[in-house]
């Protein structure tokens, strides 16, 4: 069973699209992340 579940997210800030139309899920006791440099919008 999932702990967490996203569909279809997007982000824009004006026009530049930052995610287009990502999904996924998170089960419980699994380990995820997001990984980018300083400042981008994690």
């Amino acid at each position: 069973m999932a702990a967490i579940e996203l569909r279809d997210l997007t982000k824009r800030y004006g026009d530049l699209v930052a995610v287009d139309d990502v999904s996924f899920e998170v089960d419980a006791g699994e380990v995820f992340g997001f990984l980018g440099p300083n400042g981008a919008g994690k």
